[in-house]
This record gives C-alpha cells, sequence and structure tokens, in this order.
C-alpha cells in the first residue's frame, strides 16, 4: 500500500481556514428598552419642602421646613398665610432637572445635606406645580429674541408701586404691569406713593373703570391698610427705580435691610438699588417678593386674547370682529357693541390703552403726565 504523501502547505492552508462563529462570539448591542441606562429617575421620596427666597448665581437660597413637617408637602394655604419656621438652606439644581429653571417663589423639593451649616449644600430635586408665573420679555422690538423671561413663581398678588411725584407716575408702565398681571392671572393693586407731594385722584380715576384696587401712601403715615392688604397672601412687588419701594420694603419688614437711594435731580429717574428679587416673610403672616426697579417690561410674549379675558363684558362683542382683529383698528366690531350699550366705553377706552402699551412701541423713556380717561 503506497504511503500517502501530504501535499506542501497543507498544514499552512489549515491554519488559515476560516473561523466558524457561533451566537456566543457576536456581540449584540441592547435595545433601547433594555440599556443599563435609564431616563427613570429616583422618586425622592424621603425629600424635604422648601421655598425658595433668593437665587444667585445657580445658587438657591431655600427656606425649608420644621423637623414635623420634613417629608411632607405643606399646603399652599399653610405656606401663605402662617409664619414659616425653619432654617436656611443654601442648594444647587440637580442634574435630572436639567435646563427647567428656578425662580424665587417655587416650592421644591430638597435632598442631600439640608443642615443649613456654612459650606454645605443641598440639590433640588423637584419643582412642584406652579400655580402661577410672572413673566416678562427682554424687550418688544423686532431686533431682540422675545422670549419670555420667568420674574416670580406662585404670586397671587401684583403690587404695582408708584409715585406720585419725584419721579412722576408713568402709565405706560403701569399698563404693561397690568397686562402681565393679566396674562399671570395673578390680582394686580395699586399701591400710590409720596401722596404728600401730589394728588392721587388723577391716576385714581384713570384706572377706575378697570376696577383694580390701589392704596395711598404718605410719609409718616400708617401702613395699616396694605399691611391688610397683603396679610396671608404671596406679593410680589414690581415698579420703575426711585419710586419708594425698598422703602416701603424696609417699612414692613423691618429686618429687610433693602438699599434705598434717591432720584436723580437731571434725569428724573431713581438709581438700581435692589439687584436681584428676595421674598420677605411679614411678621403678621404672609409672604413679600421686592424685586429689582425695571424701566421696561416687555410684553412680546402676551397675546391680544390674553389681554381680552380681563374684559368679560367686552370679550363677547369681540365675537363680531373680523379675523385676527387686534382691535385698534377702524374695523373693529367693539365699538358697535360699546354703542349699543353693552359696555362702559371708558372700558374700551382702557382695553385699548392696554392693547396698545403691547404693540411694540417704544416704552415710556421718560416721565408722562397722567392722562384722563377720556383721552
Amino acid at each position: 500500500m503506497a504511503a500517502q504523501t501530504r501535499a506542501p502547505g497543507s498544514e499552512k492552508a489549515k491554519k488559515l481556514k476560516k473561523r466558524e462563529y457561533d451566537e456566543d462570539d457576536v456581540r449584540i448591542r441592547p435595545g433601547k428598552g433594555s440599556r443599563p441606562r435609564t431616563r427613570i429617575r429616583p422618586a425622592h421620596e424621603e425629600a424635604v419642602s422648601g421655598f425658595v427666597v433668593a437665587v444667585d448665581r445657580g445658587r438657591y437660597t431655600c427656606l425649608i421646613e420644621s423637623e414635623g413637617e420634613k417629608g411632607r408637602r405643606r399646603k399652599k394655604d399653610q405656606l401663605e398665610g402662617a409664619t414659616m419656621s425653619g432654617r436656611v438652606v443654601v442648594a444647587m439644581k440637580a442634574r435630572e432637572l436639567g435646563r427647567k429653571g428656578i425662580v424665587v417663589g417655587d416650592r421644591v423639593a430638597l435632598v442631600g445635606d439640608i443642615s443649613g451649616m456654612a459650606n454645605t449644600l443641598a440639590r433640588v430635586v423637584r419643582v412642584e406645580p406652579r400655580t402661577s408665573m410672572l413673566r416678562r420679555s427682554a424687550d418688544d422690538t423686532d431686533n431682540t429674541d422675545g422670549i419670555e423671561r420667568p420674574v416670580v413663581a406662585n404670586a397671587d398678588q401684583l403690587v404695582i408701586v408708584t409715585a406720585l411725584a419725584d419721579p412722576p407716575p408713568r402709565p405706560r408702565m403701569i399698563d404693561r404691569m397690568l397686562v402681565a398681571a393679566f396674562d399671570a392671572d395673578i390680582e394686580p393693586m395699586l399701591c400710590l406713593t409720596k401722596s404728600d407731594l401730589a394728588s392721587p385722584d388723577e391716576l385714581v380715576s384713570l384706572y377706575a373703570p378697570l376696577g383694580v384696587p390701589y392704596v395711598v401712601l404718605q410719609k409718616g403715615a400708617t401702613l395699616d391698610e396694605i399691611r391688610e392688604r397683603l396679610r396671608g397672601r404671596i406679593s410680589v412687588l414690581v415698579g420703575h427705580s426711585g419710586v419708594g419701594k425698598s422703602t416701603l420694603v424696609n417699612a414692613l419688614v423691618p429686618d429687610a435691610n433693602r438699599a434705598v437711594s434717591h432720584v436723580n435731580a437731571v434725569t428724573g429717574r431713581g438709581r438700581h438699588t435692589s439687584s436681584s428679587a428676595v421674598a420677605l416673610e411679614l411678621p403678621d403672616g404672609g409672604w413679600i417678593i421686592d424685586t429689582p426697579g425695571v424701566r421696561s417690561f416687555g410684553l412680546a410674549h402676551v397675546s391680544v386674547e390674553t389681554v381680552l379675558a380681563g374684559f368679560p363684558d367686552l370679550l363677547e362683542g369681540s365675537i363680531q370682529c373680523p379675523k385676527g382683529c387686534n382691535h385698534l383698528s377702524e374695523e373693529c366690531a367693539l365699538d358697535a357693541w360699546v354703542a349699543a350699550g353693552h359696555a362702559d366705553p371708558a372700558r374700551l377706552v382702557s382695553l385699548r390703552r392696554l392693547l396698545a402699551s403691547r404693540e411694540g412701541t417704544p416704552d415710556d423713556d421718560h416721565p408722562v403726565e397722567p392722562e384722563s380717561p377720556s383721552g
């Protein structure tokens, strides 16, 4: 029997033979439903409830509730109507909140180091649903983004502080703030300061058709009326610089120590002394939120329908208006509605004044004398 001879290179060919793979050799990427990373976040059931009283460069100063309230959500009326005992904690925003903004007035859930000691930092892991949000735009002109900026959360009263003189009142600014209140579903109130320098009658009559409540203050007089209107509520104070807002805050909250300044005799404007919003607890219950003085209040984010909703006596008449009516043109059907006796003519004048204030016209950079209701 002849010996079998192996072909040259057969050993090398065997080594180069293609390997046979099975399922254990194949790495299969897991599907979306089975990836280790998940969007399911921890519930943080043991988180402590807090109230944001100040915001400064990514750090949130919160007042947390007393030990007996830990882990339980406090009701809104308890927070507003009672003195909130607790301690001050500085916190940062947790990563899972993403780009969600946090503003003064927010109710939040806190975890981590909530001792409140120096050099400690807690984490805000949840922002509770808001009851209201006061917003403003940076500007109304076409050269800006018109994006709304949140100012204060969960306020239920907007106190528009304006001086009757030094500096003189600016009705267009007041109108814009009223529109912002209607948009946020916050009850507005006029606070007229420096009545010892000028009479409030003309300005009061201007806003009488809107039914806006008001208080009149003067130097050295009692603050009982405004204290009563603020008691048990979360009120945000807004106004342009120099109207006496910080002075009022210091009188209402003796330990506030808010900086004050005087009006420039040349420009007639005040100086920005409050640099950031801060919530202050009132001795008799409730909160006031002092905001920096403003020289403009953009309303690019507010629609015509939102403003009109604040005038239920005119809302029905707007059904007959042409599509896209801005209620400022001659084609508007509201003139006929008022002529037929369905609404007070002064109400239509007020509506159009508010609508004109959000139209993007330049804000009142210079002091303006109050207008008459008929004008």
